[in-house]
């Protein structure tokens, strides 16, 4: 068992995966956590690195997800944390099914939030750990065609900066936000997004890429990454643009059917 012990959740593949792995490579012990049976295969790959891995199959869009987690940490103190679990939803929001935003909604928001709450908790108590949000650069930005997830993330990046000011005295506590841009994953599949522009854009980030610069980050206790230089553009821009333009040009990425115009997009 190792001096060090890490929670890691959307393991199974893509950022988290790659998050996990830094981790192990690292010395941490892991508890990785998905909602589907691929982290158990993950949790081997995992072992690989001579550390003690258990996987638990949850979904983090339930307060009883989140509780089934915290019980297979077993009260060992957490010295690290990566909320990385999260869900997109292509489409129009009319014509979204009211299971399918709110899974969204209670995915990115509401599990986060109380994994975040149980975990820090003892941080703060003891003055020591570090935590990873990811968050995205499309919590900047109006999303056209996929409007509750980046409403999601706009939530994510703005309740993390006031998380880290209420818990500022906790000097030895860090809470880092990852914001990628559009990322080789499984997203835009699961998000029934593959016939947009972002979707089938083929300069999508290497979730390694974006793991590494997010650990950096997290490492040295910074409060925020944007993953790529393109993305610091874009976001830098974000910042600065009408709301209506942001919108269309999101439009342009995410309406369905928009595969094959200019590459663009975010995680």
């Amino acid at each position: 068992m190792a001096d060090k012990f890490a929670i890691v959740t959307g393991a199974s593949t893509g950022i988290g995966f790659e998050l996990a792995s830094i981790a192990a490579e690292n010395g941490y012990d892991l508890l990785v956590v998905a909602d589907e049976e691929l982290v158990e295969a993950a949790a081997r790959d995992f072992r690989l690195h001579g550390v003690s891995v258990d996987a638990v199959q949850a979904d983090l869009s339930t307060i009883e997800g989140v509780d089934a987690v915290m019980a297979a940490a077993a009260g060992r103190r957490i010295d690290l944390l990566c909320a990385n679990a999260g869900r997109g939803l292509g489409h129009g929001f009319l014509d979204q099914d009211v299971a399918d935003w709110r899974r969204v909604v209670d995915t990115n928001i509401t599990g986060t939030l109380y994994l975040l709450q149980r975990v820090l908790k003892s941080m703060v108590a003891r003055d020591d750990g570090k935590v990873l949000i990811t968050g995205s650069i499309a919590g900047f930005i109006p999303g056209s065609f996929q409007a509750v997830y980046n409403g999601t993330k706009a939530f994510v990046d703005s309740f993390a900066d006031a998380l880290r000011n209420e818990i500022k005295d906790a000097k030895g506590v860090s809470v880092t936000t990852l914001m990628p841009g559009p990322v080789e994953t499984e997203f835009f599949d699961r998000a029934d997004m593959l016939d947009t522009s972002v979707g089938a854009s083929r300069s999508k980030s290497d979730p390694a890429d974006v793991a590494r610069d997010g650990w950096k980050a997290l490492m040295n206790g910074d409060a925020h990454i944007v993953s790529g230089w393109k993305n610091k553009i874009q976001a830098a821009a974000a910042h600065v643009m009408p709301a209506a333009v942001l919108a269309e040009q999101h439009r342009k990425m995410a309406e369905p059917g928009s595969a094959g115009s200019n590459d663009a997009g975010h995680r």
